[in-house]
């Protein structure tokens, strides 16, 4: 069993998540933003991957909710490069630093869990995290821990806030980055609704081939 696995991010007309140097830059309407702090706050873990870690160093917490109300930070960290000093390690939410057996670095504050050899073993993380009571995974980045789950037909819903301005860059990050799918493998998305919100459009997607817990 797993938690039900929500992909949230938002991304320009071009379809990049950041510029060339791959810092976090404001896509969102205020309206969409609005949205991704509901949908923060009914979730009951947030995971991120290392490389946003070290290139937004972002809280994941909720304005105004207490250590005990905000969700499990969760980072996917296969190697151990997340800074003792993250905002992410803070004290206003708990945080599951998940890393591979291969790694044996602890962190001053946060609980770690090992899985998988080279990388990490995102079933078994997922299994972890259900054991855990975890229902609701929101996974809001980067584009490369984004692939990951859909490379292991992992997503069961998709949304993705398309902004209104063009960013260009062969370089600049996409919301699925790494090696890419194979054609006979590319993963099928049902369109559920597209709401604009400002300037920009909200498309929510279902995953047809998504393995359901």
């Amino acid at each position: 069993m797993r938690p039900e696995v929500t992909v949230n991010c938002a991304m320009t007309a071009d379809g990049k998540i950041a510029g060339r140097s791959r810092k976090q830059m404001r896509i969102s309407s205020r309206e969409d933003m609005e949205r991704v702090k509901r949908l923060r706050s009914t979730s009951d873990a947030i995971l991120v991957g290392v490389g946003t870690v070290l290139a937004d160093d972002p809280h994941l917490t909720i304005k105004g909710l207490t250590f005990e109300e905000n969700p499990l930070r969760v980072v996917l960290d296969s190697s151990g490069h997340t800074p003792d000093d993250a905002r992410v390690l803070d004290e206003r939410a708990a945080t599951l630093m998940v890393t591979s057996e291969d790694c044996q670095r602890t962190w001053p504050r946060g609980e770690v869990f090992r899985a998988g050899r080279g990388r990490v073993d995102l079933v078994r993380a997922l299994e972890y995290l259900y054991e855990r009571g975890i229902r609701k995974l929101m996974v809001e980045g980067g584009g490369e821990t984004i692939f990951s789950f859909f490379r292991e037909g992992l997503v069961d819903r998709y949304c993705v806030y398309v902004g209104s301005m063009v960013v260009g860059g062969r370089g600049s990050p996409t919301p699925a980055d790494g090696e890419g799918l194979p054609q006979d493998r590319i993963v099928r998305l049902r369109l559920a609704s597209a709401d604009r919100m400002g300037d920009g459009i909200l498309l929510s997607y279902e995953v047809e081939d998504a393995e359901r817990p």
